[in-house]
């Protein structure tokens, strides 16, 4: 269970990662829309592990974007180090989050599923008036 101290610094650094990724990195690497899906910190507030979530472009984009922001890790963390008012500015662990790539692809089976279903017990007559 997280301590109403470690909510509030989870919560500065998603705005504070998402804000330096959306506003502060100019590298030509960054194609896609880049989400911070959540956000694990370790319970002396050292270490906290950012899951990104990546939008829009092809596998290769999202690698390459991927790739630009753990690059960028040091001054993402400097922007971090800003925002916060900490003795201490924790270290971000980048990680590749499917969770969202996941849910969506089970939704559609889903309904490919549920159409199937009203398929066969729905059969179309075309002898009924």
């Amino acid at each position: 269970m997280a301590s109403r101290r470690q909510e509030k610094v989870v919560r500065v650094i998603k705005e504070a990662v998402s804000d330096a990724i959306a506003n502060h990195l100019n590298d030509p690497r960054i194609e896609s829309l880049v989400s911070v899906t959540r956000v694990e910190i370790s319970a002396d507030l050292r270490i906290a592990n950012v899951y990104l979530s990546f939008f829009g472009t092809d596998e290769a984009a999202q690698k390459r974007t991927f790739a630009a922001v753990t690059h960028a890790r040091s001054r993402i963390q400097s922007l971090l180090g800003r925002a916060m008012q900490s003795k201490f500015c924790p270290m971000l662990y980048f990680f590749k989050d499917d969770k969202f790539k996941k849910t969506l692809e089970a939704m559609r089976l889903l309904d490919e599923l549920a159409k199937e279903s009203q398929e066969k017990n729905n059969p179309d007559d075309d002898t009924s008036i």
